[in-house]
């Protein structure tokens, strides 16, 4: 398939797509929604270093990216050639097409300009095929290569340096299906291999990516910047935007409160973000506080019903979001620590997560560092200890705030057009019928929808108490299951201890399987749900206290059978997803602004 043939095959699932499914079509295909800046009226700060890697120019050539990187401003994507998901390689191919278009109409850009096609299917896109994949978009005096590798394994460092997430899709046998789930991601490079800009499928637009190209020509933002000044530009420009988001109003929520002697700022923040991506903060220098509060996974993570730390060590509890944690009041699900000044510590010399054997071992890893040198004297006026590093992750974390949710301009805005009918009725019953407000509080100034106690839903007396079943579905591969015994699971597992919750603190009976109240804002990025993420979906945690929970004697007295019909399930659970903030794409994207390198996550 030649790849104008490809772009009209394109243009076709593109129809059958927006007959077929109510989702919108990416931005990228359509006229842009707004005027875009003028070219030359803003900075486009580096974001880091571009990756580098073994690759095959579509001759079949050896070449190595960096040297196809140097020189010029590059604009690369990461594609395969069968993909069918139209808003995935097929927009990326799509707006490169509008590219190359507006290139050929303005020669003295195009000398200038790079694209760089690299594909993530290097079994099926070989030279030959990349080569007939790009026949077509070929033009004299435009610039535009198409790559592949010798191999998965030769592809994955440069997947990993670019954290451009593929993942091959099996089907019900285990066979993979020639497709694969992966994260859109379009980088602009400048002529000195610093990353400017990542495009994701929301952001991806010719008009935008022509202006930002245009931009680091007219400024001269493309020339070289000394390696020093460039990594102080990184951190201090990235911080200064959170610290001016974290002291601005949000809609929704309260003002933040910080605590006296740890005021934010500027250095602080840009210290602390620093700290919080960097897996050398683990004992064996393999594990960051993002690898279980992934940004793009809601601060929390998708992928596992409870964490793993470093050697794949088991976790009791599933990872809690971070958004709006510097709202919290109790801080783990048993409610452990008040502030996060002391919260970091805990996950830092838990044997199971970061592992480290001391306090003492943290810092002095830490001042050995030469790329913290001066960072702490700049933020603190004084050298890394306990106190300050966990001053520094407090400051960052502080900054994760997210509101102005369709709910919050419906309910403090008053656009009446913000909530469906449907969310409409869930917000009736979640204030009415089902309760659940009682516990996911609501005022008439905000919403932080958490109590900030403590409650037995029977979730944690369930796993402890009752009997298991006689088999479990156990994923082999992905699409994958089987029923495997449980007696045999248990014989060649760790045993895990029981979690009492809130019990393993006081050591009141009372508080037998107590856990904190989560917030439910941007509860639809945070599954799987619960202390130990045993429900998978919102529907599932609906219907759980519907049930009216399990129960046991120390059951909270607000948990009881709710008596919703599945109409009324479905309604609450479509208000639930009106929760999510209108900046959780901006926090992801300044997560992955972060430096690349050693201290990368």
């Amino acid at each position: 398939m030649n790849a104008h043939f490809f772009l009209m095959a394109s243009l076709f699932s593109l129809a059958v797509v927006a007959a077929d499914n109510p989702a919108p079509l990416a931005p990228g295909y359509l006229p842009l929604g707004y005027t875009a800046p003028i070219p030359g009226s803003y900075q486009l700060p580096a974001l880091g270093k571009a990756a580098d890697g073994e690759v095959l120019d579509s001759d079949g050539k050896n070449q190595q990216l960096h040297n196809l990187l140097d020189g010029k401003l590059v604009v690369l994507s990461f594609i395969y050639s069968t993909c069918s998901d139209v808003n995935g390689c097929p927009l990326a191919s799509a707006v490169l097409h509008k590219i190359h278009s507006r290139l050929k109409k303005e020669p003295g850009l195009a000398k200038q300009i790079r694209l760089i096609t690299l594909s993530f299917n290097p079994e099926n896109d070989t030279p030959e095929r990349m080569r007939q994949y790009g026949g077509s978009f070929a033009a004299p005096g435009i610039d535009w290569q198409f790559l592949t590798t010798r191999s998965e394994r030769q592809l994955q460092p440069i997947l990993d340096g670019y954290r451009q997430h593929v993942q091959k899709v099996y089907d019900g046998q285990g066979k993979f299906t020639g497709t694969f789930a992966h994260d859109l991601r379009v980088f602009l490079i400048d002529n000195q291999q610093q990353i400017r800009n990542i495009y994701s499928v929301s952001f991806l637009h010719a008009d935008t990516l022509i202006n930002d190209l245009k931009t680091l020509l007219q400024t001269g933002q493309a020339n070289k910047t000394p390696a020093i000044a460039l990594a102080l530009q990184e951190r201090t420009g990235a911080a200064a935007n959170l610290l001016k988001a974290t002291t601005q109003p949000i809609l929704g929520l309260p003002a933040l409160p910080v605590p006296d002697d740890n005021p934010l700022t500027t250095a602080k923040i840009g210290l602390g973000r620093k700290l919080f991506y960097d897996r050398r903060l683990s004992l064996n220098n393999t594990f960051s506080c993002a690898m279980c509060h992934i940004p793009e996974q809601g601060f929390t993570s998708n992928e596992m019903a409870t964490a793993v730390g470093i050697e794949g060590r088991t976790v009791r509890r599933n990872s809690p979001t971070l958004y709006n944690v510097g709202h919290a009041k109790l801080l783990f699900h048993d409610g452990r620590e008040n502030t996060l000044e002391q919260q970091v510590w805990g996950p830092l010399l838990a044997h199971n997560e970061m592992a480290n054997p001391s306090i003492g071992y943290v810092v002095d890893k830490i001042k050995n560092l030469t790329d913290y040198s001066g960072l702490f004297e700049q933020a603190f006026g004084k050298h890394a200890s306990m106190e300050t590093i966990g001053m520094a992750l407090a400051s960052y974390q502080r900054t994760l705030n997210s509101a102005n949710s369709p709910f919050d301009r419906w309910y403090y805005g008053h656009d009446k057009q913000a909530l469906s009918a449907q969310a409409q009725r869930g917000f009736k019953l979640f204030t009415g019928k089902a309760g659940c407000s009682a516990c996911h509080s609501i005022t008439g100034q905000y919403a932080l929808f958490t109590d900030q106690q403590l409650h037995n839903t029977g979730i944690g007396y369930a796993k402890a108490m009752q009997k298991p079943a006689s088999s479990q579905r156990v994923q082999l591969a992905p699409g994958v299951y089987t029923e495997v015994s449980t007696q045999f699971i248990q014989s060649v597992s760790e045993r895990k201890p029981n979690d009492l919750g809130r019990y393993e603190i006081t050591q009141n009976p009372a508080d037998r399987w107590r856990y904190k109240t989560p917030t439910l804002r941007n509860i639809s990025l945070t599954a799987p749900y619960m202390h130990n993420g045993s429900l998978r979906s919102l529907k599932e945690v609906v219907e759980f206290y519907n049930r009216g929970g399990v129960t046991n004697e120390n059951l909270d007295s607000l948990i009881k059978p709710l008596g919703l019909s599945e109409l009324e399930i479905a309604d609450l659970a479509a208000f639930l997803a009106t929760l999510t903030g209108d900046n959780t794409k901006a926090l992801v994207e300044d997560a992955f602004a972060a430096p690349i390198g050693d201290s990368q996550f």
